[in-house]
């Protein structure tokens, strides 16, 4: 076949537009009423051009605003005609329909001139469609080619030239208009394109951006770049030889490096955050409304903390895959932070990897929290009337119960020893299980049961002493806000991941105002708090003692080790870290809270605390620090060696053996 020799098929379809415009201009020139008149019954009204409302993203934001992640059906982001420059308009006129301000909307001369072009080129080189043709297409039409639907596009455009005004049409266009890799629209394309607003494109970018809408797919700058180039500068040309630029302008465009955006999938950073809110706005509002109507969803989440918080889940459990030889990936851990004071979730990690299980282990998942229940048991203790300083005896006890071998359970302690007669405070910081079961039998279960559902715990617990052990499964939101109410002076608070949502016409859908309540007595948070910070100076959590400022935790570990936890707060921030299998395998021998998961609650607090001041936790009225034998939890005399400060109410001091040795709480507690 010769050079300029057409094709049969080529020739088919350039013979069926001449047929088809043939046809039109007999249809116009002889008359043709009744013709039209059978051909408008069916067309769809134009008068909600006016108020054109397309399906655009909704957008999610951090606590500072920050772009998140978006949803969508169509990725569309709107912007007014007023704010694309004129030289990105005239591209895409240039390109598409360069009789755009002479024409009615349909343009038999540019169909005879694409015809003639295409002709002479031996190939289809130019269309005949107008950009009020193509707006009407895609606003109201199917694709489909038949000369039925090519009649009705051009009167439909016809109609729409008379009712808008061009650059309304234009606007149309521009907002409406595919331009490839899921962008629709000028504004899209141009952020999916170049990383910036179409308001900042220039005179290359335009033309390349005004190059896409023939074949987006074809013309992809990151697929084909070649071919992407050629077609820029084909849009370069049309646009000198329209007027709208000089030669000189043109060589300078098509010589100018185009620096694309990195082709490259974006980083899904808080993945399980956003599945959770789009479940939630999704079953609250519905999906038409979140995927079509342009929200802003204003959330919690910082995206620095959540950021610090992926990548010390990731640090703390590869290091623990290595020293223990377990196959790369397996084991699963979930970190969620809290702001102590209101409520918000600044991070949220419920996974390892999204992509391969969307399960949330931070608000889905049940698992024993060990060890970790243990404050709880101490709290509702020290709320009965006990202290700090008050003794159990850490010795072999046992209790009937029909589902052991022997018809009896004998519970032991983690090291498998007893330490006898010992202090709550001892007690708490060496995680001793004999002492805590002891308390719960003086307590009661029920009381407890009561007690931990007050601060916070929502899940079933069971009715017996292995409660004391830690043995109900709770979700992590659960036991991190439980923990918030010791952390938070009392006062229990609901957690939050989303500020307030907006639609696109600034209507607000909901505000989210922070609850708090006040459930226990300060004074008593204070008492547990006091407590678990010698968790982190001296006990089991001593491996983030590190972070240098004051903080209180507990780590947890269940039976066979299955299930590794470490909670701990500072006055204004709060974290949980758990780490395991899904399948509850045991992570190891030594693979206890401490080990496994309190290095990853470092990692992440000292990301997220950096350059933040160091805070003391407020003492409340009504508190007192005692100098006490650690041992016995009496009053020590001025000479007592080892001697530590320990905290009472001031109506309930411990037994007096000398003159207590009242200090100044705030001094005391820095």
């Amino acid at each position: 076949m010769k050079k300029n020799e057409l094709s049969p098929l080529k020739h088919r379809r350039i013979m069926t537009l001449l047929f088809g415009v043939v046809f039109l201009v007999l249809l116009v020139t002889v008359g043709g009423t009744v013709v039209y008149y059978l051909l408008t019954l069916d067309l769809p009204g134009i008068d909600t051009l006016k108020d054109y409302r397309p399906s655009i993203a909704s957008r999610v934001v951090d606590v500072n605003d920050e772009l998140i992640d978006e949803f969508f059906l169509e990725d569309r982001k709107l912007i007014n005609i007023k704010d694309v420059p004129q030289i990105v308009q005239q591209a895409f006129i240039a390109a598409e329909d360069s009789r755009f301000y002479q024409h009615e909307g349909f343009d038999i001369q540019s169909i005879f001139r694409a015809l003639f072009k295409n002709v002479e080129a031996g190939k289809i080189v130019q269309g005949g469609s107008t950009i009020t043709q193509q707006v009407a297409k895609l606003m109201y039409l199917s694709p489909e080619k038949k000369y039925m639907r090519k009649f009705k596009e051009a009167i439909l455009s016809y109609k729409i030239d008379k009712y808008l005004t061009k650059d309304e049409i234009l606007n149309l266009y521009l907002n409406q208009i595919y331009l490839g890799h899921g962008t629709y629209g000028v504004e899209s394309a141009s952020i999916g394109y170049f990383g910036k607003s179409a308001r900042d494109l220039n005179l290359p970018e335009a033309a390349l951006l005004a190059g896409l809408p023939k074949a987006p797919s074809a013309y992809s700058p990151f697929l084909y770049f070649d071919r992407a180039k050629e077609r820029q500068i084909y849009v370069l040309t049309r646009m000198m030889e329209d007027g709208y630029i000089t030669q000189e302008q043109l060589d300078a465009a098509a010589a100018a490096e185009l620096k694309l955006r990195p082709m490259k999938p974006k980083d899904k950073v808080a993945a399980y955050f956003v599945e959770h809110v789009r479940r939630y706005v999704q079953e609250k509002y519905g999906g038409d409304v979140l995927y079509k109507e342009g929200l802003t969803i204003y959330t919690t989440l910082d995206l620095a903390m959540q950021t610090a918080a992926r990548d010390a889940l990731e640090k703390g459990l590869s290091e623990l895959e290595e020293r223990s030889d377990f196959e790369k990936g397996l084991v699963q851990g979930a970190l969620y932070c809290m702001e102590v004071k209101t409520g918000a979730i600044r991070a949220m990690v419920g996974g390892r990897d999204f992509a391969k299980s969307e399960f949330n282990r931070t608000i889905q998942s049940r698992r024993q929290p060990g060890s970790a229940f243990k404050p709880l048991i101490y709290t509702a203790a020290f709320d009965k009337g006990m202290n700090p300083s008050t003794r159990f005896v850490d010795s072999p006890i046992v209790f009937e119960d029909p589902t052991q071998q022997d018809g009896m359970w004998k519970p032991k302690n983690f090291d498998e020893k007893f330490l006898g007669p010992i202090t709550m405070r001892t007690a708490l910081v060496q995680s001793r299980n004999i002492v805590t079961i002891k308390i719960l039998e003086e307590i009661g279960i029920d009381y407890a049961v009561s007690y931990a559902m007050n601060m916070g715990i929502t899940s079933p617990l069971a009715r017996n002493y292995s409660l004391a052990l830690g043995s109900s499964g709770v979700t992590m939101q659960e036991l991190v806000r439980a923990y918030g109410v010791l952390a938070n002076q009392g006062k229990r608070v609901t957690p939050y991941f989303i500020r307030k949502i907006v639609d696109r016409t600034g209507n607000v859908f909901e505000e989210t105002k922070v609850q708090s309540e006040q459930v226990i007595d300060p004074r008593i948070a204070f008492m547990t708090s006091y407590v678990m910070r010698d968790v982190v100076e001296s006990g089991t959590g001593r491996r983030v003692k590190s972070i240098g400022r004051p903080v209180a935790g507990k780590t947890g570990t269940t039976n066979d080790i299955r299930d590794a936890w470490f909670i701990g707060y500072t006055p204004s921030l709060i974290a949980g870290v758990w780490v395991g299998f899904d399948q509850e395998a045991s992570l190891g021998k030594h693979e206890v809270g401490g080990r496994a998961a309190a290095p990853i609650w470092l990692y992440f607090m000292e990301k997220a605390l950096e350059g933040k001041p160091v805070e003391a936790f407020p003492t409340p009225e009504g508190v007192v620090f005692v100098k006490v034998d650690p041992k016995t939890g009496l009053i020590a005399s001025p000479s007592d060696r080892g001697a530590i400060y320990e905290c009472f109410l001031e109506n309930a001091l411990p037994s007096d053996r000398s003159e207590p040795l009242l200090e100044e709480a705030e001094d005391l507690f820095r």
